[in-house]
């Protein structure tokens, strides 16, 4: 780490803690030549984790287009956004937690599913029906058949 003030590259640490939102480490360094006290952040590379469509191409994945699916599902339903930005988080994280640097759009449509249903199920055969590419009404039938038993 270069002093910001004269150049030198030799610091030493003089603190260290985790930032305010925990997802980096705060340093205060010193510089060895001139004294300057200065603060550095160092923070975990995160591999992108990217997601096998269909069709075969891949894509990063998108906590964005993700929530746009989810806000259709939820429309006009008691849904709070922070419980749809919290079911998002959550994906992501048991992704990251898996080390799945590669996933299917199929296996994230079963985990959004799986915890969708738990906070309305309206917005789930909505999610579902979009998901699973229902054709007729007989595929929704099934589904709602499902959700009943």
């Amino acid at each position: 780490m270069h002093c910001p003030k004269c150049g030198c590259d030799v610091s030493k640490v003089v603190d260290s803690r985790a930032s305010e939102g925990n997802d980096a480490i705060r340093r205060r360094r010193e510089c060895v030549e001139c004294s300057f006290r200065f603060t550095t952040y160092e923070r975990r590379e995160e591999m992108p984790i990217l997601v096998i469509k269909r069709d075969g191409s891949r894509e990063p994945f998108s906590h964005e287009k993700l929530r746009r699916g989810l806000m259709a599902a939820t429309i006009k339903r008691d849904v709070d956004l922070t419980e749809i930005n919290a079911l998002i988080d959550q994906i992501e994280a048991e992704l990251r937690d898996s080390s799945k640097y590669e996933v299917s759009s199929q296996e994230i449509g079963m985990m959004v599913l799986q915890k969708l249903i738990n906070i309305d199920k309206v917005a789930y055969v909505r999610f579902a029906s979009v998901y699973r590419d229902f054709q007729d009404i007989d595929e929704f039938n099934r589904e709602l058949r499902s959700l009943s038993q």
